[in-house]
């Protein structure tokens, strides 16, 4: 087997290029596998990486750092028998709660490498891959506002995203937008649509909280058009996934769904910000293999 572990330098301010002695001493004992150490240099340089030994035949690729590595490392492997590793180093690491709850680094680490693979569902939103959640509106304007919080020192994630959440209540403006959900038309004015493939996002924030890695479906949370003293009785419900109480919130299930806007939006891809006026969502069945810590 071979074993590719891409590490962005930043991820967790420094703590992943710590790692690397480790994960030799991991295959010091390990004469039938082999390992190559990548360290990425510039934003999509982990996609690339990822790419480029994806085409090499199966291989298991490691993500050393925070949710965008994941995603990007995801657009590196789609469509190839390649499986994704998921070592997390970053400020949010959300999407590997959706998979298990181990916590320490070094022992996901030496777990993973001799762990089992599953085959989970893979999501596309126009030309981009994700695993996790993809959204508009305003949590996508609290991840935009949250990246300037992080670079704060002694911010962490979580953090981040509870002072954005602050900010963005004060400068977001709520979207008119069309919905279309396997054929179910929906005209709304939006605070946000989260379209989740898992359950967490933000640091923990649970949009979908009933949302399955593996059951051919994406899970959607609208919420409507809500004063700015509403928004903030929100989201506290929000964080914990109890926002389905509020009149304003309402959950759908679909493999396709399509939002279109006569204004730009801002659209978040697993913590990218991109925009877009037409954005198309599609679920694919198990459209890529994980790898699952041993249990021992």
């Amino acid at each position: 087997m071979k074993h590719i572990f891409i590490i962005n330098p930043a991820a967790g301010k420094g703590r992943s290029m710590e790692l690397i002695p480790f994960i030799q001493e991991c295959f010091k004992d390990k004469e039938n596998d082999e390992f190559i150490i990548e360290v990425t240099n510039y934003p999509g340089h982990a996609a690339e990486i990822a790419r480029a030994h994806s085409g090499t035949g199966d291989c298991r690729m490691y993500s050393i750092g925070g949710d965008g590595t994941v995603n990007e490392i995801v657009n590196g492997i789609a469509g190839t028998s390649a499986s994704l590793g998921v070592i997390p180093t970053g400020s949010g690491n959300d999407f590997i709660r959706s998979l298990h709850s181990e916590t320490d680094v070094k022992s996901i680490i030496t777990r993973t490498i001799n762990g089992i693979e599953k085959d989970i569902d893979l999501a596309r939103v126009n030309d981009k891959y994700f695993v996790n959640i993809s959204s508009i509106g305003f949590d996508a304007n609290v991840v935009y506002n949250a990246i300037m919080f992080k670079k704060k020192p002694g911010i962490t994630g979580s953090m981040a995203y509870l002072l954005s959440i602050i900010y963005t209540v004060f400068k977001h403006k709520i979207c008119t937008v069309k919905v279309d959900i396997d054929g179910e038309k929906i005209n709304m004015k939006a605070l946000l649509v989260a379209v989740a493939n898992g359950k967490y996002y933000g640091g923990g924030i649970i949009p979908a909280p009933a949302a399955e890695l593996d059951d051919g479906l994406l899970d959607i949370c609208l919420v409507g058009e809500v004063s700015r003293l509403k928004i903030l009785n929100l989201f506290p419900k929000y964080m914990k996934g109890q926002h389905g109480v509020i009149r304003q919130v309402s959950f759908r299930r679909g493999k396709r769904v399509k939002i279109e806007s006569e204004e730009e939006l801002c659209l978040n891809i697993d913590g990218e910000i991109v925009s877009a006026k037409t954005i198309d969502f599609e679920i694919i069945k198990a459209g890529i293999k994980v790898v699952l810590p041993s249990p021992f």
